[in-house]
């Protein structure tokens, strides 16, 4: 049933409960055959279907209290839940529904000189908290990819979309008995209690690994306070680096396109860096297309005895700030070595790229820049679950352990080893 009012309650307690029966249900949802997952998950798209006018009531109740609290006009887009943002979550569930079960699958098998043969089977890690923001289709997205990789999950969304999660989340539990599967799969927590997030990051009893998203201040009180594994990126300071024997018109579009396509996404390029060579020539008709399109520059001092007044000076925050916002460092470098350098020493570990044609520079770019996507003569607005073939991705990690860049269905599994033997002994 969905909560109208968020409830009152002993956190503690509340969420220790939520965990038992979270684990409960992971064990069952473990054992589960791709059937079962994909009929919940359809069953769970022709609920959300058939109470469109039931979750647009519910939306506009968040609607209205974000004006009241004085919401900015970006966190109320986000918050909306419009006709076509319902058919894109349905849409979504239908798509996931359809993407290979990565559970069960075994790889790498092999026979060892003993005569016993060694593989890899994939596996659920269990159950996966994940706490996020604003956007209450994250509800329905992230339920589908835990639950089609074999996972329960314990959802707590923003305080602001409070009731349009309760009332998503009421699908998800109808969806999921229809199809005989637990309800207690996937719960999403019917308080807007800070305090529940403090909690629910110190259970590793019951919960495996957390997975936030929204902005820098929340990620890092979880990764400060967690006691559970944490799948996580901070920000994403992603560089384009235009060599000096880049193709001029695949630079231009590249970089105008890393820049401009978006600017409120994590993939999106904060600094452009230009080698020496090309730069007198290549950025005069690069910042033309960046000011008609709205954006502030901020240069070295070379950019700007290249570029004058109407680029302003970058300071040394600038190369460390993901701006989010039509804003753009540029730095001259001399060569490669110079802009990995400054990669390395300003980045996030997200997404850099090199535009070259140079097949030795492509290569050792790739090789040596230590970001969870690099990419040649692409734009980093590419770095994204659904543009890599995952489907969908739950999120993107910046960590080097387990799952790394955009995290799909595989990213919310684990491996074991299986050995299979007739009767083997060891001697």
């Amino acid at each position: 049933m969905s909560q109208q009012t968020p409830i009152i309650i002993d956190i503690p307690a509340y969420l220790d409960e939520l965990g038992r029966r979270a684990r409960a249900a992971s064990r069952h949802l473990a054992a589960a055959d791709t059937a079962a997952k994909n009929g919940a998950l359809n069953a769970i798209a022709h609920d959300l279907d058939s109470h469109r006018e039931a979750l647009m009531a519910e939306n506009r109740k968040d609607l209205e209290a974000g004006k009241a609290k004085g919401l900015d006009a970006a966190l109320l887009d986000r918050l909306e839940l419009t006709p076509g943002r319902i058919d894109d979550m349905i849409e979504g569930l239908r798509q996931v529904a359809a993407l290979p079960d990565p559970v069960g699958q075994i790889f790498d098998l092999n026979y060892r000189p003993s005569g016993i043969q060694v593989g890899r089977m994939r596996v659920p890690l269990g159950v996966v908290g994940i706490i996020y923001e604003s956007r209450p289709n994250v509800t329905a997205d992230a339920a589908a990819l835990c639950l089609k990789s074999g996972n329960a999950t314990v959802l707590r969304g923003g305080s602001e979309a409070f009731h349009s999660n309760q009332i998503i989340a009421a699908s998800i539990h109808r969806g999921l008995e229809a199809a005989g599967l637990p309800a207690d799969a996937v719960q999403v927590l019917a308080t807007t209690d800070r305090a529940a997030v403090s909690r629910m990051v110190a259970l590793p009893e019951y919960i495996d690994v957390i997975i936030p998203r929204g902005g820098k201040g929340l990620i890092e009180r979880i990764a400060a306070e967690a006691r559970v594994p944490v799948i996580k990126h901070l920000h994403g300071i992603c560089h384009v680096y235009v060599d000096d024997e880049a193709d001029p018109q695949k630079a231009f579009d590249v970089a105008l396109n890393a820049k401009t396509q978006r600017y409120g996404t994590c993939n999106t390029m904060e600094t452009l860096l230009v080698n020496e060579t090309i730069a007198p020539d290549f950025l005069p008709a690069m910042a033309a297309a960046y000011w008609e399109k709205g954006v502030e520059l901020r240069g070295c001092d070379l950019t700007r005895a290249i570029l004058g007044e109407k680029c302003l000076a970058a300071t040394a925050e600038d190369w460390d700030t993901e701006y989010l916002a039509p804003i753009l460092s540029i730095r001259v470098v001399a060569g490669m070595d110079e802009a990995m350098a400054h990669i390395a020493a300003h980045g996030s570990l997200h997404t850099d790229s090199i535009i070259t044609e140079n097949l030795t520079k492509a290569r050792r770019f790739l090789r040596e820049v230590d970001s969870s996507s690099v990419m040649v003569n692409a734009s980093t607005r590419f770095a994204d679950g659904f543009e890599y073939g995952l489907g969908a991705e739950i999120g993107i990690s910046t960590d080097k352990f387990h799952a790394r860049g955009p995290v799909g269905l595989e990213g919310l599994t684990s491996v074991k080893f299986i050995v299979l033997g007739d009767g083997h002994i060891r001697k």
